[in-house]
């Protein structure tokens, strides 16, 4: 496969993109899957979803993982219902992680990645050391299948995400960078952090973002690539000078015109691919 496949974050029970259909109409070699629900995960679907994906000529690089009481109405909502930082839910979501982790082994793909939450900034609390003892198991049952435990980028500084990797001390953990999340939750300059943190990086997001925002409008709406303050061209810059080769996966969620905008980002990444990769 070519440096630099372009990709779409796509679904198939429902939701963002959803269908294997919408993918190969846009004619991308990747996708990031979003793990689907449980009935969906039987080894007779495994085995159906990865034909499917197979027969279109679709690689499946990352497999996303997302639960349902995750709550992003908020930054407040995210501190409290995100990822594997809630301490009431996190032995059911480590189990589930762990299982999606297998769902994914089942369909050929190397790498499961999540919003992790968000982590104590200490590492002399609790939560931080609790927190650490849970990813490790998820590196370690990752690890078993052959597979990268990839962490998305935005509620942490990239210092304080380099700072929690090195405790957790596990080669299978990863950085799937998406630079909108850093503006998006105030976290740093997206290529600053880039720098810092790019030795983990594994996977990315292609998503954009405006640093004001207008009045009325979500805290966590995303904007167009190309027309928010990333500066796309910078960061695949910053990428091919970091050694990246994978895939540049579009994510945009939040559009009245979700597929146009993802095909314009799709002609937008190309032809920037050509410009830098000539």
């Amino acid at each position: 496969m070519q440096k630099w496949p372009t990709g779409i974050f796509t679904s198939i029970d429902g939701g963002l993109g959803a269908g294997i259909e919408s993918v190969k109409k846009l004619g991308v070699p990747t996708v990031h899957l979003h793990a689907p629900s449980q009935q969906l995960r039987t080894a007779d679907s495994s085995a159906q979803i990865k034909s499917e994906f197979a027969t279109a000529g679709i690689d499946i690089s990352v497999v996303f993982i997302g639960f349902p009481e995750d709550d992003y109405q908020t930054v407040e909502h995210v501190k409290q219902t995100v990822g594997l930082v809630p301490a009431h839910l996190r032995e059911a979501r480590l189990k589930q992680t762990l299982e999606i982790s297998d769902f994914a082994a089942a369909l050929g793909v190397d790498a499961i990645g999540m919003h992790l939450g968000f982590v104590p900034g200490s590492p002399s609390d609790a939560g931080f050391q609790a927190l650490v003892t849970t990813t490790r198991a998820v590196c370690d049952h990752c690890s078993g299948n052959g597979q990268y435990f990839h962490l998305e980028t935005g509620q942490e500084t990239a210092e304080e995400l380099l700072t929690f990797i090195e405790a957790v001390e596990r080669d299978r953990l990863r950085v799937n960078f998406d630079p909108a999340n850093m503006i998006l939750y105030g976290a740093g300059n997206p290529l600053e952090a880039l720098d810092k943190v790019g030795k983990h990086v594994r996977s990315v997001h292609c998503k954009d973002a405006c640093i004001e925002r207008q009045s009325g409008q979500p805290w966590y709406e995303d904007a167009p690539l190309g027309s928010g303050d990333v500066n796309i061209e910078a960061f695949l810059r910053a990428l091919n000078g970091l050694g990246y080769e994978g895939p540049l996966t579009i994510e945009r969620e939040y559009s009245p015109d979700q597929a146009g905008d993802i095909e314009s980002a799709l002609r937008l990444l190309e032809d920037l691919r050509t410009k830098i990769l000539g």
